[in-house]
């Protein structure tokens, strides 16, 4: 069941900052063993999922229906911010921060594709259109 774009930024936003209040209330903790460290860096890839959507949400209420992302500067910002607030819990937890937002990101980008992108006989037309020229 889908949500519009207005709730989705909302819910997408109050995720953030549970995600964000819950890795500081916790850090301590998710500092102690490895394992919890690792922990903590899934949550800082599940902040930059949410942060980036709450992102691009805001940008097609405020820019109009079909804005895109791009990596610069919304991936960018999206990742550096939950890799700032991993490194608050510990520095392994930055990398593997890092690890699953890229592993993240193909999935987000490989559905997109899918959702999104124009139908193969709609490409292959446009694609007809255009005469190739030969050089000599």
């Amino acid at each position: 069941m889908a949500v519009s774009t207005g709730v989705s930024f909302l819910l997408s936003l109050t995720l953030s900052i549970v995600l964000f209040a819950s890795m500081q209330m916790f850090r301590v903790t998710l500092a102690e063993q490895q394992g919890l460290t690792i922990l903590g860096g899934f949550l800082g890839s599940n902040l930059f999922i949410a942060l980036l959507t709450a992102l691009n949400n805001a940008e097609n209420i405020v820019f109009g229906g079909g804005f895109q992302a791009s990596v610069f500067p919304e991936v960018a910002i999206c990742l550096g911010l939950a890799m700032f607030s991993a490194s608050l819990v510990h520095r392994v937890s930055v990398t593997t921060c890092l690890v699953f937002s890229l592993v993240a990101l193909f999935y987000v980008n490989r559905i997109s594709s899918k959702e999104y992108s124009l139908p193969e006989s709609a490409s292959s037309q446009y694609a007809g259109t255009h005469k190739s020229k030969k050089f000599r």
